[in-house]
């Protein structure tokens, strides 16, 4: 129904009200009014008759007398309540008529002077108004058919049901009109609110003027114009975002909550190799393990890698973050070119090292036969004495460089079994005998209740060796402990010393291969700048993790997890 309808319609719903309690309210008023008013005529005629009523007089000649000149019934009753003259009535009659003495009207008239009641009689058998007054020689009373004032209520009735017949229809026209007035402004402005949400920005209202409709308009114009800034502004922003998406060499996905493909970039529909129309099933993406645990992992909440996974050929880091409100970003970078430099790298280094291995050791046995062999003090020993330390030295880089790149290559698995850490651990210190007995430092194996791990011997040795050695070369005086303790996902192994410590910018990187510190220090004592990073490799071939504490004055502590046995 349109707005104009339901103003008519509920305008004529509370006029027709209206009318109706007026013309019900009007109909009651004006029969109280009319009944008073004739009951204020009959009293004036009733005691009008009462005057001329004598005694000696013939009651019932005058009261036909005064009932043709009134026009009334007039009745005359004594004091006994018997009627002694009536105009309705001949003399044979009266006696034939009940006793007055208890008519309303009568008790009223003797009792207050005037009284009248309304009431069917018995006598004449049509309902009438009676009015009696109190009169010398008894109560004189006048009465009327009470069909003529349901006449005069009639005709009022109908004259005020006419009026407000006319009231209704002169207030439905107007209505209809302001109906029509107000709806035209409103209907322009929805015309309007529904062609700007399809799309039309460019629409307007056409309006103006004071009032609510005006400022309504007024309010339209400006949403619109907000919004249509809005919009441009969000599509210069969402070019932005194409163009640089669109430009990066690394690909990008974003997954919805439904594990819908809703985005990529070129990098990703070419890395994939994806053809599939936007938006497409997760299902369609290539089946990679890495990519799919990403995936998932950032759909459940959780940020994912990188992790290395291996689509079409080629090596990619994937990287999966959560996006608020659901779903998922997931970056591809084609880390090819890198892995294939690592391993030109890994079998360079591999190689140098192989063959550095013979000249080295041959040099070594040479030097180890000059230093037999000439004076001690003499300039040959010394000469002799330092070419030994330094072909043992690039030895020692040597075998720690083929260690490195056998594990780095996946040529090494760690054979794992159940062994016992304080066996490992007392073995590894039987390493170090001749470096404490020029140090003075105490090396404390402190291994509770002999836990036991489920790690290769050979590599678990090789690591508290490194960390060992590199706790003793950062320690002159003071302690060297190792300790273990149970942890959730293992059992810890933990080597501190009471050393000088590494400042916290260093902590980061003191894990990659040939990072040191303090270079001129390391290479006086003898470090290769390796331990650490072979102990890393190792402990994470055995699924472990490993990390770093220290602070400078205060002593370093590494400690490193490995499966517990069982």
């Amino acid at each position: 129904m349109s707005l104009t309808s339901r103003v008519v319609a509920g305008s004529l719903i509370i006029v027709a009200v209206l009318s109706i309690l007026v013309v019900a309210l009007a109909d009651r008023r004006l029969e109280t009014r009319l009944i008073a008013d004739t009951v204020d005529d009959l009293a004036r005629e009733a005691r009008l008759t009462a005057m001329r009523w004598r005694a000696g007089e013939d009651a019932d000649s005058l009261a036909d007398a005064a009932g043709q000149l009134l026009g009334r019934r007039v009745t005359l009753i004594d004091s006994t309540g018997r009627v002694i003259g009536d105009s309705d009535f001949e003399p044979p009659a009266l006696d034939e008529l009940q006793n007055h003495a208890s008519r309303p009207e009568v008790r009223q008239a003797r009792a207050n002077g005037t009284g009248w009641s309304r009431r069917r009689s018995p006598s004449a058998g049509d309902e009438e108004l009676y009015v009696a007054v109190r009169a010398p020689l008894g109560v004189a009373r006048v009465s009327m058919h009470t069909r003529a004032v349901a006449d005069v209520l009639g005709g009022a009735r109908r004259d005020v049901i006419v009026a407000a017949l006319i009231s209704l229809g002169v207030a439905l026209f107007l209505t209809a009109l302001f109906a029509r007035g107000v709806s035209r402004p409103i209907i322009a402005l929805r015309d309007v609110a529904r062609r700007l949400a399809d799309g039309d920005l460019a629409q307007r209202p056409q309006l103006s003027g004071v009032g609510e409709v005006g400022d309504l308009a007024d309010a339209l114009s400006r949403m619109a114009q907000q919004l249509e800034g809005r919009l441009d502004a969000l599509a210069q922003e969402e070019a932005l975002t194409t163009g640089l998406l669109e430009s990066l060499d690394e690909g990008v996905l974003a997954v919805d909550s439904a594990r819908q493909v809703v985005r990529a970039n070129a990098s990703a529909r070419e890395q994939l190799g994806l053809r599939a129309t936007l938006p497409f099933s997760v299902s369609l993406l290539p089946r990679d393990r890495a990519l799919r645990d990403a995936i998932g992992a950032a759909l459940e909440g959780a940020r994912a890698g990188p992790h290395d996974g291996i689509i079409g050929g080629r090596t990619f880091a994937i990287t999966a973050r959560p996006l608020t409100g659901g779903g998922a970003v997931v970056a591809l970078l084609d880390t090819t070119p890198i892995r294939r430099m690592e391993t030109v790298r890994r079998d360079f280094i591999a190689n140098v090292s192989h063959e550095l291995r013979t000249p080295l050791t041959a040099i070594r046995g040479y030097a180890e036969t000059l230093v037999g062999d000439v004076p001690e003090g003499s300039t040959a020993h010394r000469f002799s004495e330092t070419i030994r330390n330094n072909a043992r030295r690039m030895q020692h880089i040597v075998d720690d460089l083929l260690d490195l790149s056998r594990i780095e290559s996946g040529g090494w698995v760690p054979a794992q079994a159940v062994v016992g850490l304080d066996t490992v651990a007392r073995d590894a210190v039987t390493a170090f005998g001749d470096q404490l007995r020029t140090k003075d430092v105490e090396l404390v194996v402190d291994v509770a209740a002999a836990p036991e791990v489920y790690a290769d011997p050979t590599a678990l040795r090789q690591v508290l060796v490194n960390l060992l050695g590199n706790a003793l070369r950062h320690t002159a005086s003071g302690a060297v402990t190792v300790r273990s303790q149970p942890v959730p996902d293992g059992v810890a192994v933990t080597v501190s010393d009471t050393g000088s410590g590494i400042s916290p910018e260093h902590l980061p990187r003191i894990f990659e291969r040939f990072y040191r510190v303090d270079p001129g220090r390391s290479r006086v004592e003898g470090g290769t700048g390796l331990g650490l990073a072979i102990v890393r490799h190792l402990v994470e071939a055995h699924g472990g993790r490993v990390w770093a504490e220290s602070a400078p004055g205060e002593g370093t502590m590494v400690t490193a997890v490995f499966p517990a046995a069982g």
